[in-house]
């Protein structure tokens, strides 16, 4: 026998009108009158006049919009189902026995909590208000992605569109929503789309799809979508955070998923923890660990290594994640990193260093000597040919110098002391160019002879840097870093012998120079006039320093009255030797 064919549904409108006129009212009616079940139906009531006034306050043009009608035509089966139900609770002898209509009702408030919410997310997004005349493609699975040039509202309308369907459709539906939204994102200034998406969109829904329950392929498109929001521009980065997606994109990157996906999650966290606003958050969600295992060669993807270690390098100044980093085991992983890493991981790791050495306390200085980074800080050194490496590197070795064990290894190393008298004389970074200055100062009066010979050739560079006004620290390094290399008796006479440097100690001397601090000028000036021979004091005298000397010793600098009688007691002698000659 051939099975009757099933009437076609009926067009939205009149599929509304039915609900409307003919089922709900007598629903309502059924549910508030039944005895059987009184609880569920009371339930079951409120669902129904949270409906009723749903639908009244649905536009007349709503229809012509498929995801609405789609959903009214779902609902109409459902209430007709629910008004059967009423039926048999309304028959004392309970057909088909109590527990399976407990069953059935249960089932029919779930789905009409369901059709409520979306059909209340419809409503919000205001898709339903939109003039279908006006809309492109209206009738369209998913509305085509505009072109750049498009208006604003254009956008909204389309990614409004978009979410709607990506909460709402099946599987198919919302992986076409997705892909959607990434051309979108991809074929846009990126900045600019990702906040329409971030404005007009439901970020909060998207980063739900990040959760392990969901299909793998929307998961996937889900954490790329994400991730353009996160990296695009700050304001979309900040909806992102806000709505909670660090923990799920931490979850993400822990996780077994390919490694594609799991670099597009390391992007986006290395873009919130970037942020000093947000990257407190780190170790809230358990992220340091979760960072410190992708760093390890296992993690599978050497992408994923870069990006994890810039974001440690991004958290390593806040105290959580520092005393984290070393509890968890982080020490060693860094120091394989910058053992044997790219340039990048070098950078990061070395960076990572810095921030754990110059925040933290003496312990955990030792605690990264002993894990063994300085080896490969000074090979890094030794073989990098990026500033911005060498500057980084450079850094976590100036941190160390306070650990005495750091300190022997350094001062053991002639190679050590050559590079950073290379980067003090080539180096275009007057911070890098400091940095090395303050180690010399630190270390050379430690070293051999031999060893601060070798590095006089940093000394004019020096001088050059005390006339450096900004920042005012340069010119303590530099002259730190001079006091300690003309504590060897060559280097003075080096000193000595080039007018260039004479003349520019003598410049700095005159008090009306008020940029340069006199006092390591006139320290310089003290050890060269007593320690050098007569020849020494005659050059510093020959070259005007006595008048600026008195003017300094009238004005009570320290060091100048002495350095003034010093080269005054010298002259004298001088002279008294001629006249006897003569």
């Amino acid at each position: 026998m051939t099975p009757p064919i099933s009437p076609p549904p009926p067009a939205a409108a009149d599929a509304l009108a039915q609900i409307v006129h003919a089922l709900l009212p007598p629903l309502l009616l059924a549910a508030a009158s039944v005895k059987a079940l009184h609880s569920r139906w009371r339930a079951l009531h409120g669902t129904l006049l949270a409906l009723q006034s749903s639908l009244a306050a649905v536009p007349a043009s709503a229809s012509a919009y498929p995801l609405f009608a789609d959903l009214v035509a779902s609902l109409l089966p459902a209430l007709r189902s629910l008004h059967a139900l009423s039926v048999r609770c309304q028959d004392p002898g309970l057909p088909g026995g109590r527990l399976r209509l407990q069953s059935d009702l249960d089932m029919a408030a779930s789905s009409l909590s369901l059709f409520l919410h979306d059909l209340s997310l419809l409503l919000r997004s205001g898709l339903l208000s939109v003039d279908s005349s006006t809309a492109s493609s209206p009738n369209a699975i998913v509305l085509q992605v505009p072109a750049s040039a498009a208006s604003r509202a254009d956008k909204s309308l389309f990614v409004r569109d978009a979410f709607a369907r990506l909460q709402i459709g099946g599987l198919d539906l919302k992986l076409k929503a997705l892909a959607s939204l990434l051309e979108l994102l991809s074929d846009n200034p990126a900045a600019e789309a990702a906040q329409v998406v971030a404005a007009d969109g439901d970020v909060a829904a998207l980063l739900r799809l990040l959760d392990s329950s969901s299909h793998s392929a929307l998961r996937d498109s889900a954490v790329a979508a994400v991730a353009h929001l996160a990296t695009a521009g700050a304001a979309s980065r900040r909806v992102v955070f806000d709505e909670g997606g660090l923990g799920p994109l931490l979850r993400v990157l822990d996780s077994g998923l390919a490694p594609a996906t799991r670099e597009r999650a390391a992007a986006a966290v290395v873009a919130i923890t970037a942020d000093a606003g947000s990257a407190w958050a780190l170790s809230a969600y358990g992220g340091v660990s979760i960072l410190i295992n992708a760093c390890r060669p296992s993690s599978g993807s050497p992408a994923v290594q870069a990006l994890a270690v810039a974001a440690l390098k991004n958290v390593a100044s806040i105290d959580d994640v520092r005393l984290a980093l070393v509890e968890e085991g982080g020490l060693p992983v860094l120091v394989d990193l910058l053992a044997s890493g790219t340039a990048g991981m070098q950078k990061s790791a070395a960076l990572c260093f810095w921030s754990l050495a110059s925040m933290g306390d003496h312990e955990t200085q030792s605690q990264i000597v002993q894990a063994g980074a300085l080896p490969p800080l000074l090979q890094a050194l030794h073989i990098a040919s990026d500033q911005d490496l060498q500057d980084s590197v450079l850094r976590a070795i100036h941190a160390l110098t306070s650990v005495p064990a750091a300190a022997r290894t350094l001062c053991s190393s002639p190679l050590f002391f050559a590079q950073i008298t290379d980067l003090i004389c080539c180096c275009g970074s007057i911070l890098m160019q400091q940095m090395a200055a303050d180690m010399v100062a630190d270390l050379a009066p430690t070293v051999s002879d031999d060893t601060r010979h070798c590095m006089s050739p940093c000394i004019g560079t020096l001088v050059k840097m005390m006339e450096v006004a900004k920042p005012a620290t340069v010119q303590e390094s530099a002259g730190r870093a001079l006091l300690a290399l003309l504590t060897l008796k060559s280097n003075r006479k080096g000193f000595v012998r080039d007018g260039k440097c004479v003349t520019r100690l003598v410049q700095m001397l005159d008090p009306q120079n008020e940029e340069i601090d006199k006092k390591y000028p006139v320290s310089i000036f003290l050890a060269l006039a007593m320690g050098g021979g007569n020849g020494t004091r005659r050059k510093l005298v020959d070259a005007g320093s006595c008048q600026h000397l008195q003017k300094l010793a009238d004005a009570e600098v320290p060091g100048a009255k002495k350095a003034l009688q010093r080269i005054s007691s010298s002259r004298l002698k001088s002279l008294l030797s001629i006249g006897w000659q003569n």
